[in-house]
């Protein structure tokens, strides 16, 4: 059990306390909150989270999700329990110091679950050999492990060796640990975009208000979909017409154009939801879940029966490429996508290679005037 007060933007009452444990009830993961019985206590729950009574348990209880971990000020957990029991207690403290170093190094949650569970998957391997007595022999013969037994892709790869020397050289501070050891290349694939059309068409079908803005900001100001989820509403400057991106990719801030035809709609959302802190919010008045808008997004091409193999991030791809079709400034471009390198952005320049695109094959000179 961990006994904690309320964070300090819920109002403080002196001497009391409220106590949360994690659970499962009706086959779903909960945090059960107990206090001792106080009207005022109820009211103070009630106004801050959508808790519900158990009468078979007598507690008061909310889903086991990251808002009310954040609001009760819970650990996330980056490691399911199935595989924390399978490393043994020798590698323990090395896991744990892992989590720690990205922990302070301010690393992003989804990065610190990616690290962390493909670390555990060498501490698995290993059972009771202390990692901290690998040698880059026996780690190069893990890594050839895994592309022969396990078959991983060269990115599943790459993202694993970049767990395991984090470790190495960040924790246990040896560096250029990894210099004896090769990475696999990695394969140089190009951004998938919609035309233009194909987003039109997909927009037009969606009936839902929210979610068609969702979507319309998504591909509008070239979002990646963590920052159209983490827009606030003070982040919105309808007078200049701006938004800022707060702390994207690489903690970064930037400010992309807010389309004028999303102006109204924008408006008459905020009047009709009346989100409070994020500008779209989800049921318990968090920040609306990536995988939901990703499930928008797959449900409205299919309504439109466009039948690509691609995901909710493939608008900010079309943005990029449907500016440069434009004329957008390729320097413009950069900014707006908040991307460090200009080698990112001009990948999208091969997507719109007029000049290429007007070259004649030759099998139409052969077969083309018949």
């Amino acid at each position: 059990m961990r006994t904690l007060v309320m964070p300090d933007e819920m109002l403080f009452f002196e001497k009391h306390y409220y106590s949360f444990e994690q659970g499962e009830f009706n086959n779903q993961k909960i945090i059960w909150i107990v206090f001792p019985y106080d009207l005022k206590l109820i009211e103070h729950l009630k106004k801050f989270s959508k808790a519900k009574w158990s009468r078979s348990n007598k507690k008061w209880y909310v889903p086991d999700n990251l808002f009310y971990r954040k609001l009760f000020g819970i650990d996330q957990e980056y490691l399911g329990k199935s595989s924390l029991i399978k490393i043994h207690q020798v590698n323990l403290p090395a896991l744990k110091r892992f989590r720690e170093q990205l922990l302070m190094k301010a690393y992003s949650p989804n990065t610190i679950r990616t690290y962390v569970t493909e670390f555990a998957q060498l501490l698995i391997t290993i059972k009771s050999f202390s990692v901290d007595e690998l040698n880059a022999e026996r780690l190069r013969s893990y890594f050839l492990y895994c592309i022969k037994k396990l078959q991983l892709s060269e990115n599943a790869l790459h993202s694993r060796v970049n767990a395991v020397k984090f470790y190495f050289e960040q924790v246990l501070n040896r560096e250029k640990f990894f210099t004896q050891i090769p990475r696999p290349k990695k394969p140089s694939t190009l951004p998938k975009a919609l035309s233009a059309k194909d987003i039109k068409k997909m927009l037009s079908s969606i009936e839902n208000k929210k979610h068609q803005l969702l979507l319309k900001m998504c591909y509008g100001m070239g979002l990646r979909v963590s920052e159209l989820v983490n827009l606030k509403i003070t982040d919105i400057d309808s007078n200049r017409m701006q938004v800022l991106v707060h702390q994207g990719k690489g903690k970064k801030d930037r400010y992309v154009n807010l389309p004028e035809t999303v102006l109204v709609q924008l408006r008459d959302y905020y009047l009709e939801y009346k989100p409070k802190k994020f500008l779209f919010e989800g049921q318990y008045g968090n920040q609306y879940a990536v995988r939901s808008v990703q499930q928008v997004f797959k449900n409205a091409m299919k309504n439109v029966k466009i039948n690509k193999k691609i995901g909710v991030h493939s608008l900010r791809h079309s943005y990029a490429t449907h500016l440069i079709e434009q004329g957008t400034d390729i320097r413009f471009v950069q900014e707006l996508l908040g991307h460090k390198n200009i080698k990112t952005t001009m990948i999208y320049t091969q997507l719109t290679d007029q000049t290429k695109r007007k070259i004649k094959s030759p099998l139409d000179n052969l077969f083309g005037s018949e």
